[in-house]
């Protein structure tokens, strides 16, 4: 993918959390930079790339109601997501109990570490839009789903296919 020159996306090492949410609240803030690569569609939640090299990685996702990444972590990457538009809800998987839900409207921004494990979804009727930023860039996910013996399952996905849940087998 060729990338115009973005100077203030280019960096010399991998960035920390404050760095990803100084990030992606500046690209936030710069909607012509991420407006083109908006695409709201109701059957599939669309993200598109807006920067990667060999320390970040920055993502425009646009949601509407259901769509739904599944439990997930981003294997070596810290991240940091900037909400642009509507509201996107945040899980953070418990052990024994119910998941710990967060809500992100408009103008939230929020970091995680790489050993963060959370669901991102939308259940509103309005669009939603995001930014993501990741350091160093994704190269694989670990999608998670329990089994119906309780067992926790991971499975690896490339940072090119879509999240969704999944199901996992006994």
């Amino acid at each position: 993918m060729t990338h115009p020159p973005l100077p203030a996306f280019e960096h010399e090492h991998d960035l920390d959390r404050d760095a990803l949410r100084r990030l992606v609240a500046d690209i936030a803030a710069r909607p012509a930079l991420w407006r083109p690569l908006v695409t709201i569609d109701a059957a599939a939640r669309k993200f598109e790339q807006l920067w990667r090299d060999e320390h970040i990685d920055v993502w425009v996702i646009s949601w509407m109601h259901g769509h739904d990444t599944g439990f997930h972590d981003h294997d070596v990457s810290r991240g940091a997501v900037a909400v642009v538009a509507g509201t996107l809800v945040e899980e953070r998987m418990v052990l024994g109990g119910p998941a710990l839900e967060r809500r992100h409207p408009a103008g939230a921004v929020f970091d995680f570490d790489a050993s963060h494990v959370h669901r991102m979804r939308h259940d509103s009727a309005d669009a939603a839009v995001s930014i993501h930023a990741y350091s160093p860039p994704l190269w694989r996910m670990g999608a998670y789903a329990v089994a119906p013996d309780g067992t926790l399952r991971r499975a690896s996905v490339s940072y090119a296919e879509e999240l969704r849940p999944v199901d996992a087998a006994a």
